[in-house]
């Protein structure tokens, strides 16, 4: 358990990212730690795009300009089919966009754990992310995750160690 905080506590939403191509190995675990990842009912409703081909991440930066992400030559999308996910039967609620976060966060931590860096990117224009990849239309779009190695001037954010008191947190019954 130890090992797992310490990978938790010092994983950070790196901002500041360089390029070049991602090793396959690596990449293949990252997509790994995404399909291994639990859903609902495990109804796996997730897809996981990677996109790597010059031509497709011109079409991704255009939905999503931050410098980081137009600094990598790889970016991850996480979305997930509502009409497969499961539904909770006492009050209708869809797991899709769960299920999908679960995964996006075993591939952030994956991420994390293999010397790379990323940050969770929710900030972007899915209908224009769609428009650029008619096969994600259907899909319910959470995440984008642009996949580099930090820069060296890279550091957490002032609030990354801030943290609510664990009382409030944590309730017990």
């Amino acid at each position: 358990m130890e090992d797992f905080l310490t990978l938790a506590k010092t994983r950070y939403s790196c901002r500041r990212l360089t390029g070049g191509a991602i090793p396959e190995d690596l990449l293949d675990k990252i997509l790994e730690a995404g399909r291994c990842a639990p859903t609902a009912h495990n109804n796996q409703p997730v897809k996981i795009w990677a996109v790597t081909s010059p031509e497709a991440l011109a079409r991704l930066k255009e939905t999503a300009a931050f410098p980081f992400v137009q600094a990598v030559d790889c970016v991850l999308a996480v979305g997930a089919l509502p009409s497969e996910a499961w539904v909770r039967p006492f009050d209708g609620k869809n797991f899709a966009d769960v299920d999908a976060a679960i995964v996006a966060t075993h591939i952030m931590l994956a991420i994390h754990d293999l010397g790379l860096a990323t940050t969770w990117v929710g900030h972007f224009d899915a209908d224009a992310l769609k428009a650029a990849f008619p096969e994600m239309i259907p899909y319910s779009l959470i995440a984008l995750f642009p996949v580099g190695r930090p820069a060296p001037e890279a550091r957490p954010s002032r609030l990354h160690e801030d943290r609510k008191p664990a009382e409030e947190w944590f309730g017990r019954l």
